[in-house]
């Protein structure tokens, strides 16, 4: 288990747009994959994206089981995307609380898109081609958020929706997604 350090905003690597990956099924694709699995549990993360822990690459996890942590999102399916392209169908927007395993300690509101199209490979080259909504639709915009250097604060457009997570929700106990 190789649970590596979460670059923090502020950190200039968080910025950069990554790059694609060529060659899928290799020892190297699934040693990420599996430092990033044990980040991303070790933290109690929602997704993680390669760029977030130091890797230029165009990789993100995401998954969620129904928990404390998530009382009204559905279940996410544990996913590898690779190479990621997010279509949005059609102009409704969703605003909801994000946090951010590069942003700790902090929430936003943040709007995404609705309903969105993804598609990309997983570790082994196979294509994935998903229609998705509400909260399975925000992780994803989030995590490939990070492959072209964007951070949710840069989404916010409200800043009196952005704050420390005790001072936003007093009494309750948040962790950074």
């Amino acid at each position: 288990m190789t649970i590596r350090k979460v670059l923090r905003m502020g950190d200039a690597r968080l910025l950069q747009r990554a790059e694609p990956v060529s060659h899928f099924d290799t020892q190297q694709l699934h040693a990420l994959l599996t430092d990033m699995r044990d980040t991303m549990h070790a933290l109690n993360g929602a997704g993680l994206a390669a760029p977030q822990i130091g890797v230029g690459l165009r990789v993100v996890i995401f998954g969620v089981q129904r928990n404390s942590r998530y009382p009204d999102a559905e279940n996410v399916p544990e996913t590898v995307l690779i190479n990621p392209v997010i279509t949005p169908l059609g102009e409704t927007m969703e605003e909801d609380w994000e946090g951010c395993l590069s942003v700790p300690g902090l929430r936003g509101m943040v709007p995404r898109h609705a309903q969105i199209r993804y598609q990309g490979r997983d570790e082994f080259g196979a294509l994935i081609d998903l229609t998705v909504s509400g909260f399975h639709a925000r992780v994803v915009q989030h995590e490939c958020d990070h492959l072209d250097g964007i951070l949710y604060p840069m989404r916010i457009r409200d800043m009196t929706k952005f704050g420390y997570n005790e001072e936003l929700f007093p009494g309750r106990e948040m962790q950074d997604e």
